[in-house]
């Protein structure tokens, strides 16, 4: 008889790790070594010392959880996300903050349909095939918000006909911004552990949501004066958005083989790269 052939190394499921009480001071491990898995988490991993590791960001779109790296066959995808979303984001800021007296979006749409839309959503399938929930989740779903949002400017498809006066108008765009804005205030709690540039990434994102959902409130409300500074107050944060967003993605693809230099991501003191430097530097030192 023949012997049974082994599962796939993808197929087979990792053992599930027992929850344990850590005692104080032994960083989430018990004496005998074994690992807490924080309240059942079903996608708690903890590192191991032989598994290569991930940055927090400056190289992959991952500040949380995520997985060793040794087998992938894929191309960081998360610059290429990161450049869709700064491009779009740039020109769109520019209409909001009225430069050179343009006040419409529509040179946007092309931005949003193939660079900001569909490459964005295609670099979050793909953040998606090397295992980075937040890559995935994040660059998905804004490229989704492009898509979207170049719907709503598309007259063909005639979205906002319904509302017969500008005030209901505005009022289900600031419905749309402000279900964006808590979505990336969302995002931004996952990125607290990570680098200062990848939370000032999705802070000034998400201000900028803010006051374009505000700004649309108070035209609703007839303020047009407020809505006017509100509105370019969001596109300054926009345009700080979409220069972190280059920022990030050339930290991303720069290395020693392709740049003359590489530029500072920040970890904050507090992540886990910089309490591994931390270590590293008393351990030289003693």
């Amino acid at each position: 008889m023949a012997s049974a052939t082994p599962a796939p190394e993808y197929q087979t499921s990792a053992p599930a790790e027992k929850e344990i009480t850590p005692a104080p001071g032994t960083n989430g491990m018990n004496a005998a070594g074994q690992r807490y898995d924080y309240g059942g988490n079903p996608l708690f991993h903890a590192h191991t010392g032989g598994e290569a590791r991930l940055p927090a960001f400056g190289g992959e779109f991952q500040p949380g959880l995520y997985r060793p790296t040794e087998h992938r066959k894929f191309a960081n995808p998360a610059p290429l996300g990161l450049s869709a979303f700064a491009l779009t984001t740039f020109v769109l800021s520019l209409v909001n903050l009225q430069t050179r007296g343009i006040t419409e979006a529509n040179i946007a749409l092309s931005l949003a349909y193939g660079y900001g839309g569909l490459i964005q959503l295609l670099a979050g399938m793909w953040e998606m095939a090397v295992g980075n929930t937040f890559g995935a989740t994040a660059l998905s779903s804004y490229g989704g918000f492009w898509i979207s949002y170049a719907i709503i400017l598309t007259p063909s498809f005639a979205v906002l006909t319904p509302y017969t006066s500008e005030a209901d108008t505005a009022s289900v765009l600031g419905f749309f911004l402000i279900g964006w804005f808590i979505f990336t205030f969302i995002l931004l709690l996952c990125t607290l552990r990570s680098t200062v540039m990848f939370f000032c990434l999705f802070l000034t994102l998400d201000l900028a949501f803010l006051f374009l959902a505000v700004a649309e409130f108070a035209g609703s409300n007839g303020n047009a004066t407020a809505s006017l500074g509100l509105q370019k107050t969001g596109g300054v944060f926009g345009l700080l958005a979409a220069f972190l967003a280059w920022y990030n993605a050339f930290a991303g693809i720069a290395d020693t083989s392709n740049s003359f230099f590489i530029v500072p991501v920040f970890h904050f003191p507090w992540s886990e790269k910089a309490r591994e430097a931390r270590v590293k530097s008393e351990r030289e030192m003693a």
